[in-house]
């Protein structure tokens, strides 16, 4: 394109919306290309991805042996110990007339 200021709002629009998804897909591709060099370095000095990045880490709570006793059915990542403060998620259900005892695990 030689002179941006000819084209309509129209073809402004769908040339800004290519752009954005050629960059989405640019990126992605740049992402692959970057894991990918990563692993054949990793395995080229003889370690396992594992050896690099070990299994998922537990949060605090679990790692002190604090299981989780209540869980938001609306959002299972909305978690509460029954430890410390109560969460503002389980505030608010309760304060909307839900009981304690609905979200218990």
């Amino acid at each position: 394109m030689d002179d941006l200021s000819k084209l309509s709002s129209q073809e402004l629009e769908n040339l800004a919306r290519e752009a954005r998804e050629l960059a989405i897909a640019r990126k992605e591709e740049e992402r692959k290309q970057l894991r990918a060099e990563l692993v054949k370095r990793i395995r080229e000095a003889g370690f396992t991805i594992e050896e690099i990045f070990p299994g998922p880490r537990t949060t605090p709570s679990r790692a002190a042996g604090n299981a989780v006793k209540y869980r938001d059915p609306a959002d299972p990542r909305r978690t509460w110990a029954g430890r410390g403060r109560k969460p503002r998620w389980l505030i608010e259900a309760e304060a909307a007339g839900r009981s304690l005892q609905e979200f218990a695990v």
